[in-house]
Order: C-alpha cells, then structure tokens, then sequence
C-alpha cells in the first residue's frame, strides 16, 4: 500500500492508518527537524510536524509524492518555532559559554594564521549555532539546508515551495548577513 492508498483510508474514515504514514516517515522528518532546530527540541516539533500533517491531511492533492509534502511542514514548523523565539533574540555575548568567548578572543587579530586550528574546536559550533538562531528562520533554513546539508538548490527550492532563484538570492543574502554578524562579533 502506497502512501497515497494510506492517506486515502484515513480520509475515509481509518483514522488508526495514520500511524503506517507516522512509522513511514518519522526517520526523515526527525532528520530535517533535528537539523533546523536544537537537537533537544527535534522530537517535539516533528510530532508538532505529524499533528499538523493529519489536521490538513485533506488538503494534500498527491500532486507530489507524500513525504515532500509533509516535509514542507516540517520546514514550515521549524520556522515557527524560530519565530517564536525570535522575541528573544538578543543574547549578549557574555550568554556565550566561557569556552566560546575565549575562542573568539583567542583569535589573532592581525593575520589568519592558525586560524583553521581554531575553527575545529566545538566552540566554533556554538558560535554558528549562536548566530544562526539570529537569523530569519526561512534564512536559516536556507543555508542549513545549501551548505550544511549540500542539498541541491532546485531540492531545496522543490522542499520550500520556492523558485530556484528565490533560493538562490535567500542564500545569498543569508551568507552576507551571517558574514555581517559573525564579522562584528569578531571586531
């Protein structure tokens, strides 16, 4: 039975078949959740992703296989959770962990030297992840997803429901304003 057949069942009043969907695509939807929120709060928004998926299951037109469209809104639950903590998003610096700090203070001021020794120490993980919660969650979406992902361009536009060049301007402009960020922080 196809995904399609399932969701059929369900819509037909087969409420119980959801769970073959949920057991079907609960590894993928983890995985993109897991990559575009904190891991510890992963498991909530995929379930948050399957609530939501059943609440709108008809309006899924088969159009595109199943789980792309319950990608989408994971993505989309991603973004909300983003959203919502985007009231808080100044952090001063001293928020960062000690280890952090000294990481950034740490680096030379004059020349990059020895700078990739640095950049592989786990604090450089907490910096991005420090600064990427500051941007917009489409934005943060995208550049996970293009270059920490290396999804392909015309996958992540499929994924967003965007055109190839909306990707690729988003992507542009989330690079700037990482850089921008990450640049200030580090003068």
């Amino acid at each position: 039975m196809n995904d399609a057949d399932i969701v059929r069942r369900v819509l037909d009043g087969d409420v119980n078949a959801y769970a073959l969907l949920v057991e079907a695509h609960s590894a993928q939807i983890i995985g993109i959740t897991s990559r575009h929120v904190p891991l510890d709060r992963a498991p909530e928004v995929a379930h948050e992703t399957f609530v939501r998926a059943f609440e709108r299951l008809g309006t899924f037109k088969g159009e595109s296989p199943f789980v792309h469209w319950l990608s989408r809104i994971a993505l989309r639950r991603c973004a909300d959770f983003w959203r919502g903590r985007s009231k808080n998003r100044e952090t001063p610096f001293s928020a960062l962990g000690t280890g952090a700090r000294e990481w950034i203070e740490s680096i030379p001021d004059s020349s990059c030297e020895g700078l990739d020794v640095h950049a592989q120490r786990s604090e450089a993980g907490v910096i991005l992840d420090w600064a990427l919660a500051r941007l917009a969650p489409e934005d943060r979406q995208v550049l996970v997803m293009t270059h920490m992902d290396g999804q392909a361009l015309g996958d992540v536009a499929e994924l967003m429901g965007w055109s190839l060049s909306k990707v690729k301007v988003r992507s542009h402009r989330a690079r700037r304003k990482l850089r921008d960020m990450l640049g200030t922080m580090l003068d």
